[in-house]
């Protein structure tokens, strides 16, 4: 099945405290989701989920500590969905507040997720 782009968006996803990989990366996911509205894959293609495919790249600082499934939560709704964890996003020393993490580290997250629409 042949795939075109759809569609490339980019959110950003911060953890105050704790230095959080998979936090900072879910609210990058779904800072990049909350931009876009894919009203033409359905009123222009007549597509349902069946037909798009989701490629999420998420760089941290650390990207070998994150929890791919619990990356996959806010795409659900998706069956065709590819996570690819590169370096990047920042760290910085933050505020320890033990109520909120384990430890003073800020970590900033960056998600690309770019929409496929399948077609035969």
């Amino acid at each position: 099945m042949e795939r075109k782009r759809y569609l490339i968006e980019i959110g950003t996803g911060v953890d105050m405290h704790g230095g959080d990989m998979t936090g900072a990366a879910l609210k990058a996911v779904k800072d990049a989701m909350s931009h876009c509205c894919m009203a033409g894959v359905r009123e222009i293609h007549g597509a349902g989920p069946e037909r798009i495919a989701l490629r999420i790249k998420i760089c941290c600082p650390r990207p070998e500590a994150l929890d791919l499934e619990a990356l996959r939560q806010p795409v659900r709704f998706y069956d065709d969905v590819e996570i690819i964890p590169a370096p990047g996003g920042a760290s910085e020393k933050g505020l320890h507040v033990a109520e909120m993490g384990a430890g003073d580290t800020l970590v900033a997250a960056l998600a690309i997720i770019t929409v496929y629409l399948k077609f035969e």
